[in-house]
């Protein structure tokens, strides 16, 4: 079969509902200035879907940085990739402050946060070394083991008792091979919010020799008493061998970092394929980067209007009888029951008719008859935007249950205004 016939028979477990959902529930357009109150379709709508945890994105001193950084030096600079004439002393401070920031000896800079996470699992192992990793890690985490040539062993999501028995699986297979064992996961969940059980995957080190990577980038600046990710939150922040994070949530920007001992560093530095070919990161977003590290490393005040935000919307979903899982984070899932149909009439409903957005998971990302609202709190929401958003929520929920969104299709996007 020539290969393009098959992509227009066959469009993927997402794509079959591109026709029905392209540029409303899937690739939404908001515009405007980043806040909690953007426009979609013409409309102004209180969002619930922006990554901007700590209000940074329109924050004015990083904006004015922004700024000037983009007029000094453009956006080009520095040309090529770090190695061979993108490096400058910049990149290097940033590096540094990072590593200080999360209590590691050292940093590395990432152009974009996924690209990296897969770049630093196919640096890290060898054929004959053995990876046990989370069952829900994130794409990124498993695009990285699918460039790994050598074996890996899944855990179910945070069943500790079943990490230790791949543990005792990857031993006798590393010792018969000469390899060594990665373990991976997660600080803190995106999509469920709820986190990584660090303490006790480190505590295991006390029975396995092992390594671990932590993919923190919803935990970097929203978790632990400074902010420094689920690892301070834990109290094992220094048993984590390699910690990742991405600019892309606290930090509003793009790009990550990777943080571990020297030697690590150094080798990443040398040995990553998606830093040793690809362009530098550019010199407005580190510049940004540095500003915005210094806000919310100087102070808790931005991480404590994020969890005052958070702790009134989660408390008040619990209140009106809300089923919020297990979240332990500013990640905020909303489940309910329905299926694609009914859970399209809702979200449409949310935001033609009461002026909210919030990102909608539905099947197949999910079981089939399983619908999760997703909101991202932020610093910049207000007490109010908390007390619309559960009012909407109870008029949608009599609805859904009253069965007026029922119907066997989903439902024509209307006319944009």
């Amino acid at each position: 079969m020539d290969i393009f016939e098959r992509i227009k028979t066959n469009r993927g477990p997402l794509g079959q509902y591109q026709k029905a959902g392209h540029g409303y529930f899937a690739f939404p357009k908001l515009e405007g200035e980043i806040s909690p109150r953007m426009k979609f379709r013409g409309k102004e709508v209180l969002t619930w879907s922006i990554n901007n945890y700590l209000g940074m994105a329109n924050h004015p001193e990083v904006r004015k940085v922004d700024a000037e950084a983009a007029a000094e030096f453009g956006m080009a600079y520095p040309m090529g990739a770090r190695m061979m004439s993108g490096q400058t002393k910049v990149h290097e401070e940033l590096e540094q402050k990072l590593a200080a920031y999360v209590k590691k000896d050292d940093a590395f800079l990432l152009n974009f946060g996924y690209q990296g996470m897969v770049s630093i699992i196919d640096a890290l192992v060898s054929r004959n070394d053995v990876i046990v990793y989370d069952s829900e890690s994130h794409a990124c985490i498993m695009d990285g083991l699918r460039l790994h040539m050598g074996k890996r062993y899944v855990f179910p999501h945070n069943d500790i008792e079943n990490c230790r028995k791949q543990l005792e699986r990857a031993t006798k297979l590393a010792e018969k091979q000469g390899g060594g064992i990665l373990v991976i996961t997660e600080g803190v969940f995106g999509m469920k919010g709820d986190v990584g059980k660090l303490d006790k995957i480190v505590a295991l080190k006390k029975e396995f020799n092992f390594r671990l990577l932590v993919d923190d980038a919803h935990g970097f600046g929203t978790m632990g008493k400074t902010g420094c990710g689920t690892g301070e939150h834990f109290g094992v922040q220094d048993e984590i061998d390699v910690y990742f994070a991405t600019f892309a949530k606290s930090m509003a920007g793009f790009g990550g970092f990777v943080a571990a001992e020297n030697d690590i560093i150094d080798y990443f530095r040398y040995n990553m394929r998606s830093q040793t070919y690809a362009k530098s990161l550019t010199m407005p977003m580190v510049k940004g980067a540095l500003k915005r590290l210094e806000l919310i490393s100087n102070s808790t005040e931005y991480k404590d209007k994020l969890w005052e935000i958070t702790n009134a919307l989660q408390g008040g979903l619990k209140e009106r009888g809300y089923d919020i899982g297990v979240t332990e984070s500013p990640v905020t899932p909303v489940l309910m029951k329905g299926g694609v149909p009914e859970a399209t009439n809702l979200i449409m409903d949310l935001r033609e008719n009461y002026g909210l957005f919030c990102s909608i998971v539905v099947y197949p990302v999910i079981p089939k008859g399983e619908i999760i609202l997703r909101l991202i709190p932020t610093a910049t929401h207000s007490l109010e935007d908390v007390k619309f958003t559960l009012d909407c929520f109870d008029a949608v929920r009599a609805k859904l249950e009253g069965g007026e969104y029922m119907c066997d299709t989903i439902p024509e996007i209307p006319q944009e205004v």
